[in-house]
């Protein structure tokens, strides 16, 4: 089993975004089917808003102990995640033989030093016509205090996410979200420089600009954002040597 202890302290106040939960899970819950594996899940505060009667079985790892142990007594007593099977672990350490319907890296593939290696370990564990989902923060030049803070390595564009392409697979969805956000990021970026947001401002973006990005997104084609959606499909089942990752 790999363990590491997060350094980030943001995961408690972001929990209070559900406007922007709530809009990106409806772009990712229709790949989610079968069986899913949710990697680097926090507290699991976003299992809730993607889980469905789709999903067979929905296994959330997180190398934290401490967070995994706070997860499970969340998802305990909750009828829609009492079922949900959590592990204290990563990608690494799941048993060559498992293999899931669906990947997903919500807000995780930036905090991984060798990004493509664990892309690559995670087409290893796909079925065939699998998903691989990536909701990442987009643009290196809106790279901040924040981002180092919670140990982020990189921002992505389309380019660098297509560029770890996980082997095997089809790149079936790339879209931006939160184009009206990107105020708030480019305003903390050359006038603020806070290393971490606070309440009021996480509240704010989430009730007033997260709604009005559902509606300049669609107008603009999602062609801009603070955020980067990508979805692979499995095409050819890859069977590779496990890749051996860095730090994560």
């Amino acid at each position: 089993m790999t363990e590491s202890h997060y350094i980030g302290q943001e995961l408690s106040i972001f929990a209070l975004a559900v406007n922007w939960k709530r809009y990106y899970s409806a772009r990712i819950r229709p790949y989610l089917t079968g069986d899913v594996l949710e990697v680097g899940a926090g507290l699991g505060a976003n299992t809730r808003f993607l889980k469905s009667r789709a999903v067979s079985s929905w296994t959330c790892i997180e190398p934290d102990p401490s967070l995994a142990e706070e997860m499970r007594a969340g998802f305990t007593g909750d009828t829609l995640l009492s079922d949900c099977i959590v592990e204290t672990s990563t990608t690494e350490s799941i048993a060559n033989h498992r293999r899931f319907d669906a990947i997903l890296y919500l807000d995780v593939l930036e905090h991984i030093a060798d990004d493509r290696a664990e892309l690559a370990r995670a087409a290893r564990l796909l079925r065939p016509s699998g998903k691989i989902i990536v909701l990442a923060p987009s643009h290196q030049w809106l790279f901040t205090a924040f981002d180092s803070a919670i140990g982020h390595h990189r921002r992505y564009n389309r380019p660098s996410l297509q560029a770890i392409a996980p082997p095997g697979c089809r790149l079936i969805r790339l879209s931006y979200l939160d184009s009206v956000g990107m105020l708030a990021s480019i305003t903390n970026r050359i006038f603020l420089r806070q290393p971490m947001p606070t309440q009021s401002q996480i509240l704010l973006w989430d009730r007033v600009l997260v709604r009005l990005s559902r509606i300049v997104d669609q107008a603009s084609f999602h062609r801009v954002g603070k955020s980067i959606l990508a979805v692979w499909q499995l095409e050819v089942p890859y069977s590779g040597s496990p890749p051996t990752l860095g730090n994560s």
